[in-house]
């Protein structure tokens, strides 16, 4: 009876000190917040990592979502492609163009808005609204009021812009005016959120800053330059990256511009490195190709964030 007797006692052994470890593990704090946080890591799987995965593996080859199992292996041959397609370095050149140009003023705009907004005292959150209205707004009738104010003969914008010595035409469907029309349409798109961002850093700074500005016999300017930028770096940095993500993401506006009819309208002027990957993809039906070129929009706006940070130095 003995041996039997040591050999149930040998199999509860084990299984008593899984119970203990279960049992300690699920007391464990660490287990605890993994167990919370595992329902949006598996979202996160299901939505993004697999199709970024998925879409890297289709950048490798000639494929077509029209006919998928028709799919031929080519390596690196849609990024040489995309390389030596000029229609790639236009778009890109725009992207750059609206990055360089579009993004400092609608940042230092803002940031002139927030700074005399947060003096006023009364009806502070009326006008921060109406600041903030084109951000929430429909992009695309945001897009068609535009043309219409920058409608030949008709366009208010247009009339003045006459006044001005600027020929009369709608900009939008004018090679040369199209892209400084869409620089335009940007700024005034994102420039109301920037505000409110830049609102909520100057909430931030304590007043006995300014106060001992004022004592030193800093005037307005110098408080602005001295006290207030360089306070605010680690906003800027933020408003800066938003813009440059924003901006490299652009397709809303083009394609409202495009009016059903080729991407990048008129004659390319308006084309980006957005709507340069959708045509291909989309259009042309060239899944991998197109998968090649999203690829390559990610890395440069990684670079461009690495490189940022660099410069600005500061940790958010």
């Amino acid at each position: 009876m003995k041996p039997k007797v040591d050999a149930q006692r040998s199999m509860t052994k084990p299984n008593r000190s899984l119970h203990a470890r279960l049992g300690r593990l699920g007391s464990s704090s660490t287990f605890v917040g993994y167990l919370f946080v595992a329902p949006i890591l598996i979202l996160m799987g299901i939505w993004f990592y697999y199709p970024l995965i998925q879409s890297f593996i289709y950048s490798l080859q000639d494929i077509s979502f029209l006919n998928p199992d028709a799919a031929k292996f080519v390596g690196l041959g849609n990024y040489i492609e995309i390389v030596k397609d000029k229609d790639f370095w236009t778009a890109l050149s725009h992207s750059a163009l609206l990055t360089v140009v579009a993004v400092p003023l609608q940042a230092l705009i803002a940031l002139v808005i927030a700074v005399n907004l947060n003096k006023v005292k009364r009806m502070k959150g009326v006008f921060r609204t109406l600041y903030y209205m084109p951000y929430i707004t429909s992009t695309i009738a945001v897009t068609t009021v535009f043309m219409y104010l920058f409608m030949q003969h008709d366009g208010i914008v247009t009339k003045a812009l006459v006044w001005l010595g600027f020929p009369d035409i709608s900009w939008y469907a004018d090679v040369k005016y199209a892209l400084p029309f869409l620089m335009i349409l940007t700024i005034w798109t994102y420039v109301g959120f920037y505000m409110v961002v830049y609102l909520g850093g100057l909430q931030t700074i304590p007043n006995d800053i300014y106060e001992a500005g004022r004592v030193d016999g800093a005037n307005g300017w110098q408080q602005f330059w001295r006290l207030t930028v360089p306070m605010l770096k680690p906003v800027t940095f933020l408003v800066i990256m938003s813009g440059i993500i924003n901006v490299m993401q652009l397709f809303d506006q083009p394609y409202a511009l495009a009016r059903n009819g080729s991407l990048g309208s008129p004659a390319g002027a308006t084309s980006t490195i957005v709507t340069y990957f959708y045509s291909q993809a989309f259009s042309y039906n060239r899944s991998g190709y197109g998968s090649a070129a999203a690829f390559i929009i990610f890395a440069i706006i990684i670079t461009l964030s690495m490189l940022q940070k660099r410069f600005i130095r500061e940790e958010i």
